[in-house]
């Protein structure tokens, strides 16, 4: 399995933002963004969740909202607020947001079979 990566602008609740090379990561729910990055546009924790590792380990973060902007469109989405070292991640709470889905074969974003009901 390859990485992949997409570039996106991020905004907080100012006029503030920050581009950044995002890892898509179908394998998480949240995206996240690194610590300097979410301090540099004003995001402030909302609210505490529990995630799991994939080691297993249960670690408790802060969670957020910024809206982010990709090549593929632009929506608000949660957030988990990292700590020093996290990489950026795009995760699938934000590509469903968006519309979008990963092809793991080319390493791409395309638009997802959307259902109305």
């Amino acid at each position: 399995m390859g990485i992949a990566y997409v570039e996106g602008r991020v905004k907080g609740p100012g006029k503030k933002q920050k581009t950044v090379k995002f890892v898509i990561d179908s394998g998480v729910a949240y995206s996240l963004l690194p610590k300097k990055v979410w301090e540099e546009i004003g995001l402030k924790p909302q609210r505490k969740m529990s995630f799991t590792l994939a080691d297993g380990t249960a670690v408790e973060r802060a969670v957020s909202e910024t809206y982010i902007v990709l090549p593929q469109g632009q929506a608000h989405t949660p957030v988990v607020l990292g700590e020093e070292g996290d990489e950026a991640l795009l995760g699938v709470v934000t590509l469903e947001i968006l519309g979008l889905v990963f092809n793991p074969f080319d390493r791409t974003l395309g638009p997802m079979r959307m259902l109305l009901f």
